[in-house]
């Protein structure tokens, strides 16, 4: 090395860690961590990415920056008007759900009765939230998703009874998230399916001709992220219960979204209440999506078979944690979720709140659009609404600003859509907008992501 070569000029780990932008992180974030940035920076100063006059401001940037968010998980805001948008968390929680989440966080009597000193049903609180929830349930059941819901009650009720048939409509046999297909998902609990009907038509003698005896369940999965349309037709939970009564097999319905009771603005949605009304002897779903908690799987129906899945050794390896149960007896006692708020928001304040938008940043125009219920949940369905439409595709600087905004492109338009974003981080998308306008720096500001 020449004795004017610049990596000579590179700062000592202890003179970047005594430095006073540098040193109040020590005790923050721990020593190890520190140091680690230290070393990144001093190598990418010997690689001749960065100068070595720079390195100790590159730590200090660093360090704050990771300060601000303790992991890699960043809050951003959804202006894509899709409700529940699986790849930026589905569900916001509410705020009642994230008060819940802090006051769990630490001790709590999760699975002790503070009157007796004695251990108590886990999660108790919970479930009697669930069960007032859905009257019509027997008993009820929360595991760690609405996956792990159908994969407990085909182990517990089919393949550990020794029934391992399952029998489930052609037109059913869906693929989820992910490239996970509901055929393998049940094949790997040692499910047998046995495949009735075609794909646009099954009727219920479909199903009764299929009973034998190794079916341990009749399955009715809600095609929840497509639709087919045309010549079609599929027998209803009630026809279904009035195959599987006579013949002793339990029916499970698989209603996908968490729809608990129903909703007029989803008319073609199923809904705890109803399947179980019809004759579902389990239902399952998911918590994380209109039901507007945290991920979580629910089973709900007659108290012998949940029984039979909560007794499962299985169930112990898919049981949710304090934090889930707390947001979720939060979700469920609390009023109105941000789901709630953004399916069912008031659209001439919709549209006044586009056209303020537009108005202060001074670009766009308010065009009428179409958002999405989103998460699987009614696929095809329309949410009227508005949103300001900014020439050309501004995705990219907006998902990489400070403030992290995700948007749509349509027409070749980069569509601000409000229906999810809370009127309180109206002037932070404001901010986020004009900055990417005008091309200039922007400083972070704090999402509050529980509104809607």
């Amino acid at each position: 090395m020449s004795g004017d070569d610049p990596r000579r000029r590179i700062p000592r780990t202890d003179a970047v860690l005594a430095d006073p932008s540098v040193a109040p992180f020590l005790p923050r974030l721990g020593g190890d961590a520190v140091k680690a940035e230290v070393a990144a920076a001093q190598g990418s100063a010997r690689a001749g990415h960065l100068a070595p006059e720079q390195v100790i401001a590159h730590v200090s940037e660093i360090l704050t920056e990771r300060s601000a968010h303790p992991s890699d998980l960043r809050p951003v805001l959804n202006a894509t008007g899709v409700v529940l948008h699986t790849n930026i968390g589905r569900a916001p929680l509410s705020p009642d759900a994230r008060r819940a989440l802090l006051d769990a966080a630490g001790y709590v009597d999760v699975e002790f009765d503070l009157r007796t000193g004695e251990r108590a049903r886990r999660g108790r609180g919970t479930l009697a939230a669930l069960a007032r929830a859905v009257p019509a349930a027997e008993d009820v059941l929360v595991v760690n998703n609405g996956a792990a819901a159908l994969v407990l009650a085909t182990t517990a009720l089919a393949v550990a009874a020794g029934r391992p048939e399952v029998v489930v409509s052609r037109g059913e046999m869906v693929e989820i998230g992910d490239g996970f297909r509901l055929p393998e998902l049940m094949a790997s609990t040692g499910a047998r399916l046995v495949e009735v009907g075609t794909t646009n038509r099954t009727q219920a003698r479909d199903y009764a001709g299929a009973l034998g005896p190794a079916t341990g369940l009749v399955l009715k999965v809600h095609p929840s992220n497509f639709r087919i349309e045309g010549f079609t037709g599929a027998a209803s939970t009630r026809d279904l219960a009035a195959v599987c009564r006579p013949a002793g097999v339990p029916l499970l319905a698989d209603i996908g979204s968490g729809l608990l009771r129903p909703d007029p603005l989803l008319p073609d949605e199923p809904d705890a209440a109803t399947a179980l009304a019809a004759g579902a002897d389990v239902v399952t779903c998911s918590g994380d999506k209109l039901l507007g908690g945290p991920q979580a799987g629910l089973a709900l129906g007659r108290a012998d078979l949940v029984h039979t899945l909560r007794r499962h050794p299985l169930a112990r390896a898919l049981r949710v944690d304090k934090l889930t149960l707390a947001a979720l007896e939060a979700t469920l006692r609390g009023g109105p979720t941000p789901t709630d708020l953004a399916l069912h928001v008031d659209p001439d304040r919709l549209r006044e709140r586009t056209i303020e938008l537009a108005d202060a940043v001074g670009a766009g125009e308010v065009v009428a659009v179409a958002g999405r219920v989103g998460g699987g949940g009614a696929p095809g369905l329309d949410l009227p609404g508005w949103a300001v439409a900014l020439p050309g595709d501004l995705t990219a600087q907006l998902r990489t600003g400070a403030t992290p905004v995700v948007a749509r492109v349509e027409r070749g338009a980069t569509l601000i859509d409000l229906r999810c974003v809370p009127e309180a981080d109206g002037p932070v998308l404001q901010e986020a907008l004009v900055a990417v306008l005008r091309g200039d720096p922007q400083a972070p500001t704090p999402v509050d992501a529980a509104g809607a």
